[in-house]
Protein backbone atom coordinates (compact mmCIF):
# COMPACT_ATOMS: atom_id res chain seq x y z
CA UNK A 1 0.00 0.00 0.00
CA UNK A 2 2.77 2.20 -0.58
CA UNK A 3 0.64 4.59 -3.13
CA UNK A 4 -2.40 4.67 -1.84
CA UNK A 5 -5.41 4.29 -4.53
CA UNK A 6 -8.77 5.30 -3.83
CA UNK A 7 -11.38 3.81 -5.61
CA UNK A 8 -15.46 4.11 -5.89
CA UNK A 9 -18.92 2.30 -6.41
CA UNK A 10 -20.28 4.65 -9.47
CA UNK A 11 -23.60 4.24 -8.76
CA UNK A 12 -23.23 6.27 -5.16
CA UNK A 13 -23.01 9.08 -7.53
CA UNK A 14 -26.47 8.96 -8.77
CA UNK A 15 -27.62 9.80 -4.61
CA UNK A 16 -29.95 13.45 -4.53
CA UNK A 17 -30.00 13.86 -8.38
CA UNK A 18 -31.24 17.21 -8.00
CA UNK A 19 -28.74 18.85 -5.95
CA UNK A 20 -26.10 17.69 -8.68
CA UNK A 21 -28.31 17.95 -11.98
CA UNK A 22 -31.66 20.33 -11.45
CA UNK A 23 -32.71 20.41 -14.92
CA UNK A 24 -32.22 16.59 -15.19
CA UNK A 25 -34.81 14.17 -16.68
CA UNK A 26 -35.12 10.83 -16.23
CA UNK A 27 -31.27 8.81 -14.60
CA UNK A 28 -28.09 10.44 -14.66
CA UNK A 29 -25.14 8.68 -17.44
CA UNK A 30 -22.71 6.86 -16.29
CA UNK A 31 -20.39 9.85 -17.85
CA UNK A 32 -22.47 12.24 -15.29
CA UNK A 33 -21.82 10.34 -12.38
CA UNK A 34 -18.10 9.98 -13.46
CA UNK A 35 -17.78 13.65 -13.90
CA UNK A 36 -19.30 14.09 -10.18
CA UNK A 37 -17.08 11.95 -8.93
CA UNK A 38 -14.06 13.17 -10.04
CA UNK A 39 -14.90 16.46 -7.81
CA UNK A 40 -13.83 14.34 -4.74
CA UNK A 41 -10.60 15.24 -3.37
CA UNK A 42 -8.50 12.31 -2.83
CA UNK A 43 -10.28 9.79 -5.57
CA UNK A 44 -8.34 8.08 -8.03
CA UNK A 45 -10.38 4.94 -9.53
CA UNK A 46 -13.82 4.22 -10.00
CA UNK A 47 -15.40 0.39 -10.36
CA UNK A 48 -17.46 0.08 -13.38
CA UNK A 49 -20.58 -2.69 -13.81
CA UNK A 50 -20.30 -4.54 -16.84
CA UNK A 51 -22.92 -4.75 -18.75
CA UNK A 52 -24.63 -2.18 -17.05
CA UNK A 53 -22.07 0.51 -17.12
CA UNK A 54 -20.28 -0.29 -20.46
CA UNK A 55 -22.59 1.10 -23.25
CA UNK A 56 -20.19 2.42 -25.95
CA UNK A 57 -16.65 1.31 -26.96
CA UNK A 58 -14.53 0.63 -23.38
CA UNK A 59 -11.31 1.94 -25.12
CA UNK A 60 -13.51 5.19 -25.80
CA UNK A 61 -14.91 5.18 -22.23
CA UNK A 62 -11.42 4.56 -20.65
CA UNK A 63 -10.16 7.85 -22.33
CA UNK A 64 -13.48 9.50 -21.51
CA UNK A 65 -13.32 8.90 -17.69
CA UNK A 66 -9.18 9.38 -18.05
CA UNK A 67 -10.25 12.84 -19.23
CA UNK A 68 -11.43 13.70 -15.76
CA UNK A 69 -8.89 12.51 -13.90
CA UNK A 70 -9.35 9.41 -12.94
CA UNK A 71 -8.31 5.21 -14.09
CA UNK A 72 -10.61 2.14 -13.89
CA UNK A 73 -9.96 0.13 -10.99
CA UNK A 74 -11.95 -2.72 -12.37
CA UNK A 75 -14.64 -4.16 -13.50
CA UNK A 76 -17.59 -6.30 -11.67
CA UNK A 77 -20.15 -8.67 -13.15
CA UNK A 78 -23.89 -8.01 -13.02
CA UNK A 79 -26.27 -10.56 -13.76
CA UNK A 80 -29.57 -8.92 -14.64
CA UNK A 81 -29.38 -9.31 -18.33
CA UNK A 82 -31.38 -12.16 -18.63
CA UNK A 83 -34.64 -13.09 -15.86
CA UNK A 84 -33.62 -16.39 -15.82
CA UNK A 85 -30.30 -15.63 -13.94
CA UNK A 86 -32.64 -15.45 -11.34
CA UNK A 87 -32.60 -19.25 -10.91
CA UNK A 88 -28.60 -19.10 -11.45
CA UNK A 89 -25.56 -18.13 -13.69
CA UNK A 90 -22.95 -20.59 -13.82
CA UNK A 91 -25.57 -22.59 -11.61
CA UNK A 92 -28.64 -23.07 -13.56
CA UNK A 93 -30.40 -26.51 -14.56
CA UNK A 94 -30.38 -25.39 -17.82
CA UNK A 95 -27.04 -25.73 -19.71
CA UNK A 96 -28.03 -22.80 -22.79
CA UNK A 97 -28.33 -20.58 -19.76
CA UNK A 98 -24.96 -21.63 -18.14
CA UNK A 99 -23.25 -21.16 -21.07
CA UNK A 100 -24.70 -17.60 -21.90
CA UNK A 101 -23.49 -16.48 -18.08
CA UNK A 102 -20.01 -17.23 -18.85
CA UNK A 103 -20.07 -15.96 -22.52
CA UNK A 104 -21.44 -12.75 -20.72
CA UNK A 105 -18.57 -12.77 -18.44
CA UNK A 106 -16.14 -13.14 -21.38
CA UNK A 107 -17.76 -10.06 -22.97
CA UNK A 108 -16.80 -8.24 -19.79
CA UNK A 109 -13.11 -9.61 -19.17
CA UNK A 110 -12.26 -8.59 -22.64
CA UNK A 111 -14.08 -5.17 -22.12
CA UNK A 112 -12.28 -4.77 -18.84
CA UNK A 113 -8.98 -5.36 -20.85
CA UNK A 114 -9.88 -3.07 -23.45
CA UNK A 115 -10.59 -0.35 -21.00
CA UNK A 116 -6.69 -0.78 -19.39
CA UNK A 117 -7.90 -3.13 -16.47
CA UNK A 118 -6.59 -6.49 -15.48
CA UNK A 119 -9.54 -6.98 -12.73
CA UNK A 120 -12.14 -8.42 -13.24
CA UNK A 121 -14.50 -8.84 -9.86
CA UNK A 122 -17.56 -11.85 -9.67
CA UNK A 123 -20.11 -11.58 -7.20
CA UNK A 124 -22.07 -14.87 -7.94
CA UNK A 125 -24.98 -13.96 -5.66
CA UNK A 126 -27.55 -15.30 -8.21
CA UNK A 127 -25.83 -18.49 -7.46
CA UNK A 128 -27.20 -20.83 -4.42
CA UNK A 129 -30.64 -22.19 -3.41
CA UNK A 130 -33.55 -21.72 -1.36
CA UNK A 131 -35.35 -24.65 -0.32
CA UNK A 132 -34.29 -28.12 1.19
CA UNK A 133 -33.84 -30.46 -1.73
CA UNK A 134 -34.18 -27.55 -4.37
CA UNK A 135 -30.78 -29.34 -5.70
CA UNK A 136 -27.98 -31.84 -6.32
CA UNK A 137 -25.59 -30.14 -4.00
CA UNK A 138 -22.62 -32.25 -5.62
CA UNK A 139 -23.67 -30.91 -9.34
CA UNK A 140 -24.41 -27.89 -8.06
CA UNK A 141 -20.48 -27.32 -6.96
CA UNK A 142 -19.15 -28.90 -9.74
CA UNK A 143 -21.43 -26.40 -12.37
CA UNK A 144 -19.79 -23.60 -9.97
CA UNK A 145 -16.39 -24.82 -10.53
CA UNK A 146 -16.19 -25.22 -13.80
CA UNK A 147 -17.54 -21.81 -14.62
CA UNK A 148 -15.05 -19.94 -12.76
CA UNK A 149 -12.11 -21.92 -14.10
CA UNK A 150 -14.03 -21.30 -17.32
CA UNK A 151 -13.60 -17.45 -17.14
CA UNK A 152 -10.17 -17.70 -15.46
CA UNK A 153 -8.78 -19.59 -18.80
CA UNK A 154 -10.20 -17.13 -21.09
CA UNK A 155 -7.80 -14.25 -19.94
CA UNK A 156 -4.69 -15.72 -17.77
CA UNK A 157 -3.46 -12.12 -17.98
CA UNK A 158 -6.46 -11.04 -16.14
CA UNK A 159 -6.86 -11.13 -12.49
CA UNK A 160 -10.54 -12.84 -11.72
CA UNK A 161 -11.70 -12.26 -7.71
CA UNK A 162 -14.41 -13.44 -6.44
CA UNK A 163 -16.33 -11.64 -3.74
CA UNK A 164 -18.43 -13.71 -1.23
CA UNK A 165 -22.01 -13.17 0.84
CA UNK A 166 -24.17 -15.29 2.88
CA UNK A 167 -27.02 -14.56 0.87
CA UNK A 168 -29.53 -12.13 -1.30
CA UNK A 169 -30.92 -12.69 -3.18
CA UNK A 170 -30.63 -16.30 -3.02
CA UNK A 171 -31.29 -17.59 0.68
CA UNK A 172 -28.26 -19.31 0.82
CA UNK A 173 -24.93 -18.25 -1.49
CA UNK A 174 -22.75 -20.99 -2.81
CA UNK A 175 -19.80 -18.65 -1.74
CA UNK A 176 -21.22 -17.40 1.44
CA UNK A 177 -17.72 -17.21 3.32
CA UNK A 178 -14.04 -17.36 3.16
CA UNK A 179 -13.36 -20.81 3.89
CA UNK A 180 -15.85 -22.16 1.53
CA UNK A 181 -14.56 -19.32 -1.19
CA UNK A 182 -10.88 -20.65 -0.57
CA UNK A 183 -12.29 -24.19 -0.68
CA UNK A 184 -13.44 -22.96 -4.11
CA UNK A 185 -10.49 -21.16 -5.23
CA UNK A 186 -8.18 -24.62 -4.12
CA UNK A 187 -10.84 -26.42 -6.57
CA UNK A 188 -10.54 -24.45 -9.51
CA UNK A 189 -6.78 -24.20 -8.97
CA UNK A 190 -5.97 -20.94 -11.39
CA UNK A 191 -2.81 -18.63 -10.76
CA UNK A 192 -5.34 -15.80 -11.74
CA UNK A 193 -8.11 -16.85 -9.38
CA UNK A 194 -8.23 -14.67 -5.70
CA UNK A 195 -10.92 -12.90 -3.26
CA UNK A 196 -12.49 -9.82 -3.03
CA UNK A 197 -13.37 -8.50 0.53
CA UNK A 198 -15.92 -6.48 1.60
CA UNK A 199 -16.29 -5.47 5.11
CA UNK A 200 -20.18 -5.83 5.42
CA UNK A 201 -20.18 -9.01 3.63
CA UNK A 202 -17.64 -10.03 6.21
CA UNK A 203 -19.35 -8.75 9.23
CA UNK A 204 -22.74 -10.19 7.63
CA UNK A 205 -20.89 -13.78 7.71
CA UNK A 206 -19.91 -13.45 11.27
CA UNK A 207 -16.50 -13.27 10.77
CA UNK A 208 -13.56 -10.91 11.90
CA UNK A 209 -12.51 -8.99 9.09
CA UNK A 210 -8.82 -9.12 9.62
CA UNK A 211 -8.74 -13.05 10.42
CA UNK A 212 -10.43 -13.59 7.04
CA UNK A 213 -7.77 -11.41 5.35
CA UNK A 214 -5.08 -13.30 6.66
CA UNK A 215 -6.30 -16.63 5.74
CA UNK A 216 -7.28 -15.14 2.41
CA UNK A 217 -3.48 -13.86 1.87
CA UNK A 218 -2.17 -17.60 3.56
CA UNK A 219 -4.40 -19.59 1.00
CA UNK A 220 -5.12 -17.60 -2.17
CA UNK A 221 -4.56 -14.13 -3.19
CA UNK A 222 -6.16 -10.49 -1.63
CA UNK A 223 -7.33 -9.13 -5.07
CA UNK A 224 -10.04 -6.47 -3.66
CA UNK A 225 -11.13 -4.65 -0.81
CA UNK A 226 -14.67 -3.14 -0.26
CA UNK A 227 -14.84 -0.72 2.51
CA UNK A 228 -17.85 0.36 4.32
CA UNK A 229 -20.08 -0.59 7.63
CA UNK A 230 -23.20 -2.07 9.05
CA UNK A 231 -24.73 -3.96 12.18
CA UNK A 232 -23.94 -7.35 10.54
CA UNK A 233 -27.64 -8.35 10.10
CA UNK A 234 -27.53 -7.28 6.42
CA UNK A 235 -25.72 -5.37 3.67
CA UNK A 236 -25.64 -1.85 5.59
CA UNK A 237 -23.25 -0.08 3.00
CA UNK A 238 -22.68 2.31 5.60
CA UNK A 239 -19.39 5.00 5.69
CA UNK A 240 -16.57 3.24 6.37
CA UNK A 241 -15.75 3.28 10.29
CA UNK A 242 -19.57 4.46 11.51
CA UNK A 243 -20.08 1.25 13.61
CA UNK A 244 -17.40 -0.89 13.72
CA UNK A 245 -13.93 1.41 13.80
CA UNK A 246 -11.56 -0.79 16.02
CA UNK A 247 -11.96 -3.78 13.07
CA UNK A 248 -11.69 -1.64 10.29
CA UNK A 249 -8.35 -0.36 12.00
CA UNK A 250 -7.44 -3.90 12.17
CA UNK A 251 -8.24 -5.03 8.91
CA UNK A 252 -6.40 -2.51 7.23
CA UNK A 253 -3.07 -2.66 9.55
CA UNK A 254 -3.65 -6.61 8.16
CA UNK A 255 -3.57 -6.12 4.96
CA UNK A 256 -0.57 -3.72 4.79
CA UNK A 257 1.52 -6.18 6.23
CA UNK A 258 0.40 -9.08 4.05
CA UNK A 259 1.59 -6.53 0.91
CA UNK A 260 -1.98 -5.76 -0.11
CA UNK A 261 -1.35 -3.47 -3.27
CA UNK A 262 -4.87 -2.77 -4.74
CA UNK A 263 -7.30 0.03 -4.39
CA UNK A 264 -9.65 0.63 -1.59
CA UNK A 265 -13.23 0.80 -2.76
CA UNK A 266 -16.07 2.14 -1.13
CA UNK A 267 -19.02 -0.12 -1.30
CA UNK A 268 -20.84 2.46 0.41
CA UNK A 269 -24.44 3.40 -0.49
CA UNK A 270 -25.48 7.05 0.28
CA UNK A 271 -28.26 6.80 -2.64
CA UNK A 272 -30.03 4.34 -0.13
CA UNK A 273 -31.11 7.59 1.86
CA UNK A 274 -30.19 10.99 -0.51
CA UNK A 275 -26.72 11.68 0.83
CA UNK A 276 -24.38 13.89 -0.80
CA UNK A 277 -22.13 10.93 -2.36
CA UNK A 278 -18.61 13.81 -3.03
CA UNK A 279 -18.98 14.66 0.52
CA UNK A 280 -19.53 10.94 1.49
CA UNK A 281 -16.80 9.62 -0.74
CA UNK A 282 -14.55 12.22 0.82
CA UNK A 283 -15.35 11.47 4.50
CA UNK A 284 -14.17 7.58 3.99
CA UNK A 285 -11.09 8.55 2.43
CA UNK A 286 -10.10 11.34 4.98
CA UNK A 287 -11.36 7.93 7.53
CA UNK A 288 -9.08 5.55 6.00
CA UNK A 289 -6.37 7.76 6.04
CA UNK A 290 -6.43 8.53 9.65
CA UNK A 291 -6.78 4.80 10.30
CA UNK A 292 -3.23 4.21 8.62
CA UNK A 293 -1.82 7.19 10.87
CA UNK A 294 -3.61 4.60 14.01
CA UNK A 295 -2.12 2.09 12.64
CA UNK A 296 1.33 3.03 12.26
CA UNK A 297 1.24 4.17 15.68
CA UNK A 298 0.19 0.57 16.63
CA UNK A 299 3.33 -0.60 14.32
CA UNK A 300 5.86 1.33 16.01
CA UNK A 301 4.26 0.07 19.67
CA UNK A 302 6.49 -2.67 21.38
CA UNK A 303 4.31 -2.99 23.89
CA UNK A 304 1.69 -4.22 21.40
CA UNK A 305 3.60 -6.40 19.71
CA UNK A 306 4.39 -7.52 23.54
CA UNK A 307 0.77 -8.20 25.03
CA UNK A 308 -0.31 -9.58 21.17
CA UNK A 309 2.58 -12.54 21.71
CA UNK A 310 0.84 -13.57 25.06
CA UNK A 311 -2.73 -12.76 23.51
CA UNK A 312 -3.63 -10.24 26.36
CA UNK A 313 -6.30 -8.54 25.17
CA UNK A 314 -6.79 -6.10 28.31
CA UNK A 315 -3.42 -4.47 27.62
CA UNK A 316 -3.88 -4.93 23.81
CA UNK A 317 -7.00 -3.10 24.14
CA UNK A 318 -5.36 -0.39 26.34
CA UNK A 319 -3.10 0.37 24.02
CA UNK A 320 -5.44 0.41 20.96
CA UNK A 321 -7.74 2.74 22.62
CA UNK A 322 -5.06 5.15 23.22
CA UNK A 323 -3.59 5.33 19.87
CA UNK A 324 -6.96 6.18 18.90
CA UNK A 325 -8.35 8.28 21.79
CA UNK A 326 -5.13 9.98 22.62
CA UNK A 327 -3.63 9.64 26.60
CA UNK A 328 -6.01 10.55 29.08
CA UNK A 329 -6.07 13.77 30.46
Amino acid sequence: MSALRFATRLNSFASNPGAEWPDLKGKPTVLQMAARAAKVDGLTDLDLNYPDHVGEKPGDLARKIGDLGLSINGFAMRYYTNPAFKLGAFTHPDAKVRREAIDLTKAGIDAAREAGSSLMTIWLGQDGFDYAFQADYDRLWQYEIDGIREVCAHDPDCMISIEYKPNEPRSYSLMPDCATTLLAIRDVAAANLGVTLDFAHVLYADEQPAFAAALIARHSKLLGVHLNDGYSKRDDGLMVGAVHSVQTIELLRQIRRDGYQGAIYFDTFPDMTGLDPAHECEVNIRTVRRMLQVADRLDGNNLLAAATERQDAVSAQAIVQEAMLGPLA
